[in-house]
């Protein structure tokens, strides 16, 4: 079990070092094509930050490991709420920029609520046997990652969006990524980086599972937990650099939109490839991410549009105790 630990924890670590040199060779390609660098934020960026889940959850769908990609998922929002969000606000209130109340976290809430409504097959269809993500779901799911794809670049390309931190930490990251090196070293960092997602991931998923019978727990509440927390460190260390150097704002859209992805955009493509029951605990999951997205929005609006570090210790107070409550019912 001690071995299994140690090595999930050095295919998560391969999964995060490869990542970068992946998103920095793809990014480099595509500025060196001509790509403009806000498509590119969008895009490359976007979903290279992202990575870790991406290809966990996709090798997981592809080898039947389901239970394994909902937990990732699931766990992935619930860190980054529960725990990314509060630490960055207990060590420095966030502010919150107009644009991220009136367009991501309600696209948040929207995409929460609708992750919980398809988990209800058997409340929607008393036919059906098992609640599921069906791959119409997953096309659902994309349909409104496109949307807010869609929403995102016609404010990109409005002159106001010069003020909007969603947008300008989309910049700042496509600029981070510019190509500095010859187009051949790009190209060769890409297919590396991609070889190392691809073993990292086809590791992890392996310990993954090993672990889950070896503590005689679900695939779930590990990729709810321990895979989760691994693929999220990345979001948990931008945010607290971007709060110590007081752009508290953009840490929050790092946040929601990183949500989003994962719920749309991972969601959408994970039950695409394989239908994805919902297991032992899932409605849960699901219904306290939703109650955390929605209770979001008023903590976003008071008190001068700023999450307080009294709020951040609500929250971790509150993701805490689920936590407990749900590893504690699984044993």
């Amino acid at each position: 079990m001690t071995l299994d630990l140690v090595l999930l924890a050095a295919s998560l670590a391969l999964l995060l070092f490869t990542a970068k040199y992946f998103v920095e060779g793809v990014s480099g390609i595509a500025t060196a094509l001509g790509v403009p660098e806000i498509v590119i934020g969008m895009t490359v960026v976007a979903f290279g930050t992202s990575a870790p889940e991406l290809v966990v959850n996709t090798l997981s769908a592809a080898r039947g490991e389901t239970a394994l990609a909902f937990g990732n998922i699931a766990g992935s929002c619930l860190l980054n709420v529960g725990f990314v969000l509060a630490i960055t606000a207990i060590l420095r209130p966030l502010r919150v920029a107009p644009s991220i109340i009136t367009r991501e976290i309600p696209m948040l809430i929207v995409a929460s609520l609708a992750l919980l409504v398809l988990s209800h097959d058997r409340l929607l269809n008393q036919s059906v046997e098992a609640d599921s993500w069906g791959r119409s779901d997953g096309l659902i799911l994309l349909l409104l990652f496109s949307i807010f794809l869609y929403y995102t670049a016609r404010d990109a390309v409005d002159a106001s969006a010069t003020t909007d931190p969603f947008l300008e930490e989309i910049q700042e990251d496509a600029e981070r990524n510019r190509a500095t090196r010859p187009l051949w070293q790009l190209i060769a960092m890409t297919i590396a980086g991609l070889a190392g997602l691809s073993l990292g991931a086809q590791w992890t998923v392996e310990f993954a599972v090993h672990i889950a019978l070896g503590l005689g727990v679900s695939q779930a509440v590990v990729g709810l937990t321990i895979v989760s927390l691994g693929t999220t460190l990345p979001e948990l260390s931008t945010c607290i650099i971007a709060a110590r150097r007081g752009n508290s704002d953009i840490a929050l859209g790092n946040i929601v939109g990183s949500n989003i992805l994962n719920l749309l955009g991972i969601g959408g493509i994970v039950s695409s490839i394989r239908a994805v029951p919902i297991p032992a605990g899932g409605h849960e999951d699901l219904l306290f991410l939703t109650v955390l997205t929605v209770v979001l929005l008023p903590i976003a609006i008071r008190s001068g549009r700023t999450i307080t570090r009294g709020e951040g210790a609500v929250l971790l107070t509150a993701f805490t105790g689920y936590m407990g409550w749900r590893i504690a019912a699984s044993l």
